[in-house]
């Protein structure tokens, strides 16, 4: 949702009353209401919500009365992606730049400010129910808005899983928000866990279930990355290769299988697509990975039992 067709002495009108309705009610200033700029872009995962707002420079603060008018009673999950802010909770008061992660909560009156630096900021954060996370809350308080960087460990599986789901959020179909509000749970939960120091109370299997559907989403947004290997996705997630091994021989599949797996599903939706039409076999094959054309058609015809010309006449005929 985008303010592109407000007029620009209504914008920021439009935009407190929008953040309101879909996202949380909180009190809004601006130095810049004359020319305010904001959009925002939703996604439902069942109970859990992401929500990704741009926008100029503004304060926003949740008073008592609003939370006694209505609580949510979520915890909330913020990324910086560019620009800066400051947030404040409690006693409590951070700076934050870009790839700083904070939690912080919707029963306890917060401030926070976006600062205007010449372009609009970007954050993204989850709304999640606090009856999901099955940590202690006076635990997660006491880490409430402080800055963990997003570029290791389990803040960084939670960074890149928050912008594969911007990044494919529109070509999502239901079933898959169904699927993805686990994902989000399961990564928000290790996270939490991780700066709360009570790792031992999140089951090894909840984490092992995390990072395997965090890995496999990677490896879904890099298929077209002809060196896309066991040697880069363990880099990519700060685990060993034999890890990565043996991650997937738990779920009774190798890595090299579910990557091929993955290309060849991409190639064949392409060969059944008619805006594909004008592109070669070979073509669509390179672009999806496959460097070796007849490794790809060797692969293709086990797969789904003809080469992939003849599916693609077949599929046309249909």
């Amino acid at each position: 949702m985008s303010d592109s067709e407000v007029p620009a002495a209504e914008r920021f009108d439009w935009w407190r009353d929008l953040t309101a309705r879909q996202l949380l009610p909180t009190e809004l200033s601006s130095d810049r209401t004359d020319d305010f700029h904001a959009s925002v872009r939703m996604l439902q995962l069942g109970s859990v919500l992401l929500g990704a707002p741009e926008c100029d420079g503004m304060r926003s603060v949740r008073t008592p009365r609003l939370i006694r008018r209505s609580d949510p009673e979520l915890w909330m999950l913020t990324l910086v992606r560019s620009g800066s802010m400051w947030f404040e909770q409690g006693r409590d008061r951070a700076p934050l730049t870009v790839g700083d992660l904070i939690v912080h909560d919707t029963s306890r009156p917060f401030q926070s400010q976006i600062l205007h630096q010449g372009g609009l900021a970007r954050t993204v954060t989850l709304y999640l129910p606090r009856r999901v996370i099955p940590l202690p809350e006076r635990l997660l308080r006491d880490r409430a808005v402080r800055p963990f960087p997003s570029q290791r460990g389990s803040a960084a599986l939670l960074g890149r899983f928050l912008e594969q789901l911007l990044q494919q959020g529109l070509a999502l179909e239901s079933a898959d928000c169904a699927r993805l509000e686990t994902v989000a749970v399961d990564l928000a939960t290790v996270f939490l866990s991780a700066v709360t120091d009570t790792s031992r109370t999140v089951s090894p299997q909840t984490r092992r279930q995390a990072l395997v559907r965090q890995i496999k989403s990677f490896v879904q947004h890099h298929l077209d990355r002809p060196d896309l290997s066991p040697g880069l996705i363990a880099a990519a997630h700060h685990i060993s290769v034999r890890y990565l091994h043996h991650l997937f021989q738990q779920e009774e599949q190798s890595v090299g299988r579910y990557i091929r797996a993955q290309r060849l599903e991409r190639c064949r939706a392409d060969l059944t697509d008619g805006r594909q039409a004008g592109r070669s076999v070979a073509e669509i094959a390179a672009g999806w990975g496959f460097a070796d054309s007849v490794v790809f058609n060797r692969a293709f015809r086990l797969a789904y039992g003809m080469p992939p010309g003849e599916y693609r006449r077949h599929a046309s005929a249909g």
